[in-house]
């Protein structure tokens, strides 16, 4: 039987991330297939069907299906299971909602943020905020499983041919509305696809700060913003930027950490980036072990000439 991958959109175009979770479901079967479940979404399944190894599109297309809240996405997803061994969705803040609706309806078990296939019902993942890694074996029909992203290759963008096929949509379940989306970046990259992160902790001291230090530098980086879990709890970022064991899970090709003592709920968040840069005046913080190059200075100091340094010549 084939997998079921499930896409990540915005109604525009695929996440990133759905390419990592099409790579993890080539080691689960032998064929994969892909749900685009939302409203006006015709130029996703398109894009979807390009999708190396990607042998069909499952269409749904309604109105309830645009927000993509779980109430209204798992009873399609479920309506389509049997037909799958395994139902894969990025280990996202879109997959961690969704899915364990998916499993709590098929009654198995799901199984997280894995980061190896062994066999196809056999996966490895991070447990303890990554200090320890399990070998977990799933024993259910269908496997819910939800990826990390950063573990797998991601598929190709292009070269696949696949068949787009409507499905019967179902009703809405009428239990969830939403009423606002407010999205906070800019114009600056998607955090999880980013290819330089830069990521301010407590040590930039107030919400001003953060976005007038480290605001420019990754202006000039081309990179998105992150930040410790300290940090969003003081207020200094907002929620979506969190990265860690209970944020986000990123593996940038650069990730800067400014002012970051490198808590491991943090570490667990962004351990597997290509080339870590640390900046912290604490020269036992935590963060440089993990740290390919470290600055023991003041941010105040470094982080300015570090923007201006990088900064586009007139």
């Amino acid at each position: 039987m084939p997998a079921l991958v499930i896409a990540e959109h915005d109604g525009r175009t695929l996440h990133r991330a759905t390419l990592h979770t099409v790579g993890a479901a080539s080691a689960c079967a032998c064929g994969i297939h892909m749900l685009v479940a939302g409203h006006d979404c015709a130029g996703v399944a398109a894009e979807a069907a390009r999708v190396a190894g990607v042998s069909r599109v499952l269409h749904a297309d309604a109105e309830h299906l645009g927000d993509g809240v779980a109430e209204n996405l798992a009873p399609q997803i479920v309506a389509l299971a049997g037909r799958y061994s395994h139902i894969l969705a990025p280990a996202s803040a879109f997959g961690r909602n969704v899915l364990p609706r998916v499993a709590a309806l098929l009654d198995v078990v799901q199984i997280s943020d894995i980061i190896d296939v062994l066999a196809p019902d056999t996966f490895r993942r991070p447990i303890y905020a990554g200090s320890a890694v399990a070998t977990v074996r799933g024993l259910d029909a269908v496997q819910v499983i939800t990826v990390r992203g950063s573990a797998f290759e991601p598929a190709a963008a292009s070269g696949a041919h696949a068949d787009i096929e409507r499905v019967t949509v179902t009703a809405d379940s009428g239990l969830t509305q939403l009423l606002e989306r407010d999205m906070d970046g800019g114009e600056r990259p998607e955090l999880g696809s980013a290819r330089v992160v830069v990521s301010g902790g407590r040590g930039l001291g107030s919400r001003e700060n953060f976005e007038s230090l480290l605001g420019p530098l990754a202006k000039s980086l081309g990179a998105a913003l992150g930040a410790s879990r300290a940090a969003v709890d003081a207020g200094y970022a907002p929620n979506e930027w969190q990265v860690g064991q209970t944020g986000r899970i990123v593996a940038p090709q650069v990730y800067v950490a400014v002012g970051i003592s490198g808590a491991i709920q943090h570490l667990a968040g962004m351990k597997d980036s290509k080339l870590i840069v640390a900046i912290n005046q604490d020269a036992d913080a935590p963060i440089f072990g993990v740290a390919d190059f470290g600055l023991v200075a003041d941010l105040f100091d470094v982080v300015p000439a570090l923007g201006g340094s990088f900064a586009s010549p007139a």
